[in-house]
């Protein structure tokens, strides 16, 4: 045990340590943004050496949301003109409607965007049997990334690593070219994802990544996979809307989107269910500036008392419909 305290505190002075120069990495990212008053601010996605916009666009619950598929299409569309390049969607986003729906629009604009998908299974054969079919929705050959779905707790980083497990699976789907790059999602537990981090030969990964720091990402998995030069993806950046609102525990969408951006991550996904929303964080990622450490502890205050709350919240949350639940609930 003292072993493990040890190395959980290293990488929270790691984490520490780097903060100080985030600020100046970051305004040098935005800095080398495209010019023209309507460009995006770009970043690159750690050792791939993409280059993807600051904003990406969450494919899950909030863009089945639109119950017309025209509709989708017309709302993603709208998203790539207006300069977002990292398109995040899953099998688990309505068992496959997510990725049809992003499919219509990548059978004529698969050029224009990094896609990546998330699959949820845990054993090698089943995730490359769902990652064929999902290439299929999407009318690719290949995605940019693909991610093994949903890390939980050191059981079910021990299921995905064993013998015949998704681990092999995603190797094997990089090895065959199905996808360009390889990568894992958690917002579950920071310290089981900085040991997947640690063992594996990841390029990228999505974590949670918010002002009320649930699952402690910030402080244990965010330095161990800036360590490795992995491409970064802050996901829940506003806890499922969790930590919106007015009085202790909320802050408003900017705050909470500037936070993650904030961070040494290149890019932040946001759901966002209405046209508005996307307007809204359009000019936010346009008018982007990183928050000072004063700010950002001072949010992190704000917000330390709804970090429990979330994370009972997101136990076993895949942010859309699956015929599989129980594979998550660990």
């Amino acid at each position: 045990m003292a072993k493990e305290i040890s190395r959980r505190e290293f990488l929270e002075n790691v984490g520490l340590g780097a903060a100080a120069s985030t600020s100046l990495l970051l305004l040098k990212d935005v800095a080398g943004a495209e010019s023209g008053n309507d460009a995006l601010p770009s970043r690159t996605l750690g050792r791939t050496g993409a280059k993807v916009s600051i904003l990406a666009f969450g494919c899950g619950s909030r863009f089945l949301m639109y119950k017309d598929v025209d509709s989708a299409s017309q709302i993603l569309n709208r998203a790539i003109d207006l300069g977002i390049t990292y398109l995040d969607t899953a099998y688990s986003y309505g068992d496959g409607e997510s990725e049809t729906r992003v499919g219509r629009v990548m059978a004529t604009r698969r050029k224009d965007v990094w896609l990546a998908t998330k699959i949820p299974d845990r054993t090698r054969d089943e995730f490359l049997r769902r990652l064929e079919a999902s290439l299929k929705r999407l009318q690719t050959d290949h995605v940019d990334l693909v991610h093994i779905h949903s890390l939980g707790q050191a059981e079910d980083l021990a299921k995905i690593e064993a013998k015949g497990g998704a681990l092999e699976g995603l190797m094997q789907a990089r090895e065959q070219k199905m996808a360009r790059f390889a990568g894992m999602t958690s917002h579950t537990n920071g310290e089981v994802m900085a040991k997947a981090i640690e063992r594996h030969d990841l390029d990228c990964v999505q974590m949670a990544l918010n002002a009320s720091r649930n699952g402690r990402f910030e402080e244990l998995a965010l330095p161990a996979a800036n360590a490795k030069n992995l491409g970064v993806i802050a996901m829940k950046v506003t806890g499922q809307e969790f930590l919106v609102g007015d009085g202790a525990g909320k802050a408003d969408m900017n705050s909470l989107l500037r936070y993650s951006m904030s961070l040494p991550v290149t890019t932040a996904v946001v759901g966002m269910p209405k046209p508005e929303m996307l307007a809204h964080n359009i000019e936010t990622a346009r008018a982007f500036a990183p928050l000072n450490e004063e700010e950002k502890n001072r949010l992190r205050q704000q917000l330390n008392n709804s970090r429990e709350g979330l994370e009972k919240r997101l136990v076993g949350h895949l942010d859309g419909p699956t015929a599989n639940p129980e594979m998550f609930t660990a």
